[in-house]
């Protein structure tokens, strides 16, 4: 159960443009279809439009580019890509591809709309009805994205269409269709990636063909991994072991090389060696090393991720000898062969008849069965010996309906190989025919009534549906995940009666750089809320759905809005949050009210989903993540050994530079008698510091003219980058030893160097830049226009006047991993406080009338800010002076910005996952087995579903309970009631309190008063709590003991005194 955890600290998404004209709108007539064709033709052979490659916009993509890089961008950029079959999969994998950027994008149907469409195409309303699949789509699908091209192609496809494509799709094709274009694309040169997909019911198969040989670029889209060496030995196989700072994570059979190794040079010689034996802290490599030099000190092995060449099989090899299924369900194992004799007994079917077998139908069922027993015997290498005829009538019965959550999950999974397939990023799904599990069928109601959820009422049966349509659901987020329910909600129906109501709430608004993922919103709706947006958006693809949208976060707050009465009329909770702390809060919420709880996360390419089920299943918060490991503060600040840390310390001094101390001076001059006496009753080394920076803020450091901002970041660099590290170097030199003898520069630490300034530096120079612009935008001065001009900015730099600087002795720097301030206290802390604070006094007295600095709070999405210009020259210059490898502004963000990876295709498959439970858990009466809680990786790919967990039991006497239970205890009992209460049931009650305060202990004489007082005026009294009118109850926590004496940890208590 822990792959189901790793997700949940992650878990988190933009600048105007003008509106785009609806792309296509009058496509529906002749004319529109053959403008449509031609624009393909156009868009598959032009390139982008003006024949360059498009730059990427990384305001816009930021979140895609942490998790694909640049290089995969622009082999993204490049591609064109074909989709044929406009279902409900096709549409999915249609608006993935858009959202993630390819060149372009041509949409292939024959067939026209239907109201069953309706069902799982979202693109798609009423008033398409009897229009091409393909050209109703085309201006929706362009609304997602205007740099991809995207087109309508409408007559019957041929192989010479294919030729223009990087990679195809199909959705809605025979194998016999298949065959043909699968072979072609396989001996094309180059080779044309092949991806045949389908849904049927809650059944799905994927087949991807990639060419005779496909380089896979890298396999799994991770980091490199690396590690700090402690150790070589002179030996064969050498030992290399590794400071324990971090657990290698190196595998055996990984390459990887060395650099900065002293004394054993012959290893920087930048040859990748092969792991053996690897250990958390260890490893071997197959090299002797005996001849070497000694090892003496210092350096880094880090993994090379070496290109990998896939085979691929063609289809009807894989048909003919399917090989190894990819399974998600091992408690399935058997299922997979059988569904893969189903597709082709569906398309048998489908040839014979021309249609897909009805729902319910006996008579089809049975000639199904014919045929996929006729296909079975006529296997030779994959001949199934008995076949569960059960799940074959299951399969025939919905294979028609494309469901809204398949379609959604297997559009996150084939969008995916998509971008594999363009880029060679990420492994392919390789070979594999995948099922999900099934659900069992209502067999009455599976006759259609020509509604637009038909296809789910020939799966489920129209009982299901009017339980879906009456639910009361509340999803909390619109952000990526929310966009993704709101969407699938609403084709399935749910909440679209006069009974049911979605309330959705979000207190975002929308920002460039969601637009992406969070399909929903269109660039004119930024600056927008979210939730209002996303549900305008819902309504839009399905009117009948009653939806309320809020702009509350969901926390103790709002409770007042979120109320008891809200909670208790739920049916459940749909979580599309992006933090851990708000999952925990709703946790708790659900438990309380025990309500289910569908969550689920996304990272990269990597997503899970948790069922939480009131009396079945663990809840959200029963296991937690071990916290994220932090780095020193003496690392941070004095002792940095990779990026992370010059970036930490980076963003710490913009903080502190450009908002904290803006702030600091904002408070003294706001009411200079109350901050004085704030300062002197705090009277500490922190005190003592704030003051020194709000005195220099004023004082020497004070800017009045733009040169004097120059002035101060020159001054800066030389102080940070220069006279720091001489001090730290003076008083540590590089041959200190520590008390034990011990180098004191021994690994992890690494020796710095200083830097000498120099204006014929870019780095140098962009540092100077942005912080003299941020310096003057928080001083409110004008900022002229040659501070952008290197050559007068150079002229202005050389007029600084920079004094010698000085080590000093007996300077104290902390050392101590444990310390948790860098703050050096003295016993003297109280008098220099109030000779600063008379300094500010002074200082004040020069400031103009009413005069106040700006505070700069860091925002990392506005790349016209300098925000990032300056962090990432703070962690750079850093960086140089502790010899540790520089990055770009774009991967400093990603880092100092704590930017989440997030892709379309993860997000999409999560929700499809969940939206699969919805339909048990609104269904109601399922045992734990039939649920599943779902860990994927896209990448790799892998898939793992597994039973939920369910809620540790806790038993006294005859008594059992969960964490799911609340003892509910009915009248306005007092406290010695209350304890009779418990003593009933063999409990000695000792203790009783509400919230923090204590309202009853028998340790506590005066509290025998309380005994014949009511509890919720004890509460009242004594707790000052205030029962809202809508409240009829107070909780109490009670703690007691059984009759030897031992605590007895019982659940939450609820006293009904209304």
């Amino acid at each position: 159960m822990r792959c189901l955890r790793m997700l949940r600290r992650g878990l988190r998404a933009m600048l105007p443009s003008k509106r785009p004209a609806a792309a296509g709108a009058d496509g529906a007539d002749g004319a529109g279809a053959k403008r449509a064709k031609a624009d393909a033709e156009g868009a598959a052979s032009n390139g982008s439009r003006n024949g360059a490659a498009p730059e990427i916009d990384e305001d816009l993509h930021s979140r895609q580019l942490a998790v694909y890089g640049r290089d995969t961008m622009r082999r993204l950029f490049a591609s064109d890509v074909l989709v044929s079959g406009l279902n409900g999969l096709g549409a999915e994998i249609a608006k993935n591809l858009a959202l993630a950027g390819v060149k372009s994008v041509t949409i292939h149907d024959v067939k026209n709309v239907e109201m069953w469409d309706l069902s799982a195409n979202f693109f798609l309303s009423e008033q398409d009805i009897g229009k091409n699949r393909a050209v109703a789509c085309v201006p929706k699908l362009q609304e997602l994205n205007n740099a991809v091209i995207i087109s309508a192609l409408t007559e019957e496809l041929t192989t010479e269409h294919l030729s223009r494509f990087q990679a195809v799709v199909f959705t809605d094709i025979s194998l016999d269709k298949a065959y043909e274009f699968d072979e072609y694309c396989h001996s094309h040169q180059p080779p044309i990636s092949f991806i045949k997909a389908e849904v049927c019911g809650l059944f799905g198969s994927v087949f991807c063909d990639f060419g005779p040989e496909f380089t896979v670029l890298d396999v799994d889209g991770e980091d490199p991994r690396t590690g700090i060496i402690a150790s070589i030995s002179n030996d064969s196989p050498a030992l290399v072991s590794c400071v324990d700072d971090e657990r290698l994570e190196f595998q055996d059979g990984d390459l990887v090389v060395f650099t900065e190794v002293q004394g054993m040079t012959e290893l920087n010689d930048g040859k990748p060696r092969k792991v053996k034996n690897a250990r958390p802290f260890s490893f071997s490599i197959e090299e002797d090393t005996s001849s070497y030099g000694i090892y003496t000190k210092g350096g880094i092995v880090t993994q090379v991720k070496e290109p990998k060449v896939l085979r691929f099989k063609t289809l009807r090899d894989a048909m003919r000898n399917p090989g190894d299924f990819l399974l998600s369900d091992f408690s399935k194992f058997e299922r997979s062969p059988v569904l893969h004799l189903a597709f082709q007994a569906l398309d048998k079917f489908k040839k014979v008849h021309g249609r897909y077998p009805a729902a319910g139908c006996e008579q089809d069922a049975k000639s199904f069965l014919t045929f996929a027993a006729d296909i079975n015997e006529a296997s030779v290498d994959s001949k199934i010996e008995k076949i569960d005829e059960k799940l074959l009538r299951h399969f025939a019965s919905g294979s028609r309906a494309v469901l809204n959550p398949m379609a959604a999950m297997f559009g996150g999974i084939v969008g995916q190989e998509v971008v594999k397939a363009c880029s060679g990023k990420f492994h392919p799904l390789y070979q594999s025919i995948e099922s999900l599990p099934t659900y069992p069928l209502d067999p009455d109601g599976l006759k259609p009534a020509n509604s637009r959820y038909d296809a789910q009422i020939s799966v489920f049966g129209s009982k299901l549906h009017k339980k879906l349509q009456d639910a009361n659901i509340f999803i909390v987020g619109s952000g990526a995940l929310g966009c993704e329910f709101l969407k699938n909600l609403a084709l399935m129906g749910v909440s679209c009666s006069s009974k049911g109501k979605l309330t959705i709430t979000d207190d975002d608004v929308i920002e460039k750089s969601n637009l992406t993922r969070q399909f929903l919103f269109r660039d004119w709706n930024i600056g927008q809320a979210k939730s209002t947006v996303a549900a305008a958006a819902a309504n839009a693809i399905n009117p009948s759905l009653h939806i309320d949208a809020l702009q509350n976060r969901a926390c103790p707050d709002t409770e007042n809005v979120f109320h008891d009465i809200f909670w208790e009329g739920l049916d459940v909770v749909i979580n599309a949050l992006d933090n851990v702390n708000a999952r925990m809060y709703m946790d708790m919420r659900c438990l309380y009210f025990q309500k289910p709880l569908l969550e689920s996360g996304t990272l990269g390419a990597k997503c899970n989903t948790q069922m939480v089920i009131p009396h079945l299943t663990e809840n959200y918060g029963a296991s937690r993540d071990p916290p994220e490991k932090q780095a020193p503060m003496c690392t941070v600040h004095s002792f940095p050994h990779n990026i992370d840390h010059c970036l930490t310390w980076a963003r710490s001094e913009f903080e502190g530079l450009l908002e904290k101390t803006p702030n600091e001076v904002n408070s003294f001059l706001s009411n200079p008698a109350q901050y004085a006496a704030a300062m002197r009753k705090a009277g500490d080394a922190q005190a003592r510091e704030l003051l020194e920076r709000v005195s220099e803020c004023l004082g020497k450091e004070r800017c009045t003219t733009f040169e004097d901002c120059i002035t101060w970041a020159r001054l800066k660099f030389e102080d940070y980058f220069s006279n720091r590290v001489k001090q730290l170097t003076f008083t540590f030199p590089e041959d200190a030893a520590t008390s034990t003898g011990a180098p004191f520069w021994s690994a992890p630490k690494r020796f710095p160097r200083p830097l000498k300034f120099s204006v014929d530096d870019s780095s140098h120079m962009h540092f100077i830049m942005s912080a003299s612009i941020l310096r003057a935008e928080s001083f409110g001065l004008a900022i002229p226009d040659w501070a952008k001009n290197m050559s007068k900015l150079a002229d202005a730099v050389n007029k600084v006047a920079v004094p010698e600087f000085e080590p000093k002795k007996g300077v104290n720097i902390v050392t101590d991993e444990k310390a948790t301030n860098v703050s050096s206290s003295s016993i003297d802390d109280i008098a220099v406080i109030d000779d600063l604070l008379a300094k500010l006094e002074e200082c004040a007295k020069s400031l103009p009338q009413g005069f106040q600095m700006k505070p700069i709070q860091f925002e990392k999405d506005d790349d016209t800010n300098f925000h990032m210009d300056l962090i990432s020259g703070f962690a750079n210059m850093r960086a140089r002076n502790y010899s540790i490898p520089e990055v770009d502004k774009l991967k400093a963000k990603f880092i100092a910005g704590r930017i989440i990876p997030a892709i379309a295709t993860s997000t999409a498959m999560a929700t499809g996952l969940v939206c699969l439970e919805l339909y048990k858990v609104v269904a109601g009466d399922h045992p734990i087995e039939d649920y599943r809680n779902t860990f994927a990786n896209l990448a790799l790919p892998l898939f793992s579903m597994a039973e939920p967990v369910p809620p540790k039991v806790i038993k006294h006497q005859d008594l059992s309970w969960t964490v799911w239970d609340r003892w509910s205890i009915q009248g306005n009992l007092t406290i010695a009631e209350l304890i009779q209460w418990f003593s009933d049931k063999g409990l000695t009650a000792y203790s009783i309190s509400c919230g923090t305060s204590l309202l009853y202990n028998s340790m506590f004489a005066r509290h025998k008063e309380r005994l014949h007082k009511k509890v919720v005026d004890v509460a009242r009294e004594v707790a000052k709590v205030e029962v809202p009118e809508y409240r009829r109850h107070i909780d109490v926590v009670v703690a007691c003991e059984d009759d030897e004496e031992q605590d007895i940890d019982i659940p939450l208590v609820s006293v009904y005194f209304r």
